[in-house]
């Protein structure tokens, strides 16, 4: 099977932004800066965004680059096949992501059809909140917009690489980013907008403190920088497999990572001003996005048609992140089974479709099943395998195999790491900002970074299962 390659440097960088940016950026970032002071969160989100998110994506790209295939098979073609489960690992990882992101996306395209149609003019919050509800018990307005979001991405992608999945997410993203220029500056422009563009751009050590102090501060800006670039799971490497060598990917890393993090500045900018110009706590949590936004439009002037373009603007956050992951699924798919791009796209929609059906049900037909506690339920449980488990353990396995040749499993021979070495001469082959070989730098990918990841791992269990507190 012939290798497909992306037609230019500028749909590398929009696919894999698009991959980046989803609704970790435009729902998440704002209310975790509101919950945290502002400026404060916002620049120490930026230092662990270079810290971590840099160098791990580097890797995928270069592990991708370097093997020319899928995650299923790119341990192999690199030679070292005692670190195949972590191909597999990826494969179940991107999968299982998709299972409950089809749902969230097709909640964002409901929203942008009840806005369009003028559904939420009006609405307070409790009736915003009782809407949300409705939509959630609603086993129809569950599946429905799943399934189109499915059929949707999967049929993009069985056009082709260039024509279909490069075409349509450069298309999406440069809408994007027109979106939100348009989205900030009215936001910003509304009566009383000042006080919320003042609390997002001046450190306010006050705030910090009313919301768990430095410590807490730490914790959530690491997780949002390391988990927004939804890194471990090969999501970034499947399109290092479709680029030459031109490019040395360093640079590139830091390319996307800035769009990424633009996008997230953005919806800041977008969504905070707004809180302040309607009384309404920034950092009021998950429900900010569909129960108090929606309160905001509906008593905002023009808020049908500015409600409208924020949920198409988060519409298309979500697809760009859809398309990028059914990419990894549908080649790690065809890498398994040698079919044509058509034909594994549509086998590859029926069994996400199937798969994606239980967590569209889990506030109807599954609203009994608690693996969390009586307010979680079936993305609950999803989203914890794979925010708190497959991303971390990638992401430490990436930075192990490029930075150490240790065994893994003594029967393979070559099981050894990748190294230093090798990973740097892949990723520095091209022009641009090269992977630098000083002791310092080296000791802290080697070292400091590891214990690190490992380190929000532990927290995240730590956070989930609240271990402190069964131990005092």
């Amino acid at each position: 099977m012939t290798r497909e390659t992306l037609g230019s440097r500028l749909g590398f960088i929009l696919i894999s932004a698009g991959c980046a940016i989803g609704i970790g950026n435009v729902w998440r970032f704002p209310w975790l800066a509101g919950q945290y002071g502002g400026a404060w969160f916002v620049l120490v989100y930026a230092v662990f965004l270079v810290l971590l998110g840099l160098p791990v994506m580097t890797m995928e790209f270069a592990m991708g680059r370097a093997a020319r295939t899928s995650p299923i098979l790119m341990y192999r073609n690199v030679g070292h096949p005692g670190w195949s489960w972590h191909g597999v690992m990826s494969f179940a990882g991107c999968t299982l992501l998709m299972m409950y992101y089809t749902t969230v996306a097709g909640w964002m395209f409901s929203y942008f059809w009840m806005a369009a149609r003028g559904s939420l003019a009006g609405m307070d919050a409790p009736a915003a909140g009782a809407a949300f509800g409705k939509l959630l018990g609603d086993p129809v307005w569950q599946i429905v917009p799943m399934g189109l979001v499915v059929a949707a991405g999967f049929g993009v992608l069985a056009i082709g690489l260039r024509g279909g999945l490069e075409r349509v997410t450069k298309w999406m993203m440069l809408g994007l980013l027109g979106l939100m220029a348009a989205l900030a500056a009215h936001s910003v422009s509304l009566k009383g907008a000042g006080e919320g563009v003042k609390y997002f751009l001046v450190p306010n050590a006050a705030n910090v403190a009313a919301h768990g102090g430095w410590g807490r501060l730490v914790v959530e800006a690491m997780n949002q920088a390391f988990f927004t670039l939804s890194l471990g799971i090969g999501s970034m490497a499947i399109f290092g497999s479709y680029i030459g060598r031109d490019r040395a990917l360093a640079g590139e890393s830091v390319r996307v990572t800035a769009l990424d993090t633009v996008v997230a500045l953005a919806a800041g900018f977008i969504v905070i001003p707004a809180c302040f110009a309607f009384a309404v706590e920034p950092g009021a949590g998950p429900g900010l996005l569909f129960v108090t936004l929606p309160a905001v439009f509906g008593g905002m002037p023009g808020g049908r048609f500015w409600g409208a373009l924020f949920f198409l603007f988060m519409s298309f956050a979500a697809f760009s992140t859809v398309l990028a992951v059914f990419e990894n699924i549908l080649a790690c798919f065809r890498d398994l089974t040698g079919l044509s791009r058509r034909a594994a796209a549509a086998i590859c929609a029926v069994i996400l479709f199937v798969l994606s059906l239980p967590c569209s049900l889990g506030w109807s037909e599954l609203s009994g099943f608690h693996p969390f506690g009586p307010d979680s339920g079936v993305l609950d449980l999803e989203d914890f395998v794979v925010s708190n488990l497959l991303l971390p353990i990638g992401s430490l396995a990436y930075v192990v195999f490029c930075t150490r040749r240790i065994a893994v499993f003594r029967k393979y021979k070559p099981g050894w790491g990748w190294g230093w070495r090798a990973f740097r001469e892949e990723a520095n082959r091209g022009e641009g900002l090269k992977v630098p070989d000083s002791w310092l730098f080296r000791f802290y990918i080697g070292v400091v970074l590891p214990i690190v990841i490992a380190a929000l791992l532990v927290i995240g269990l730590v956070d989930k299962f609240h271990l402190l507190d069964k131990l005092r």
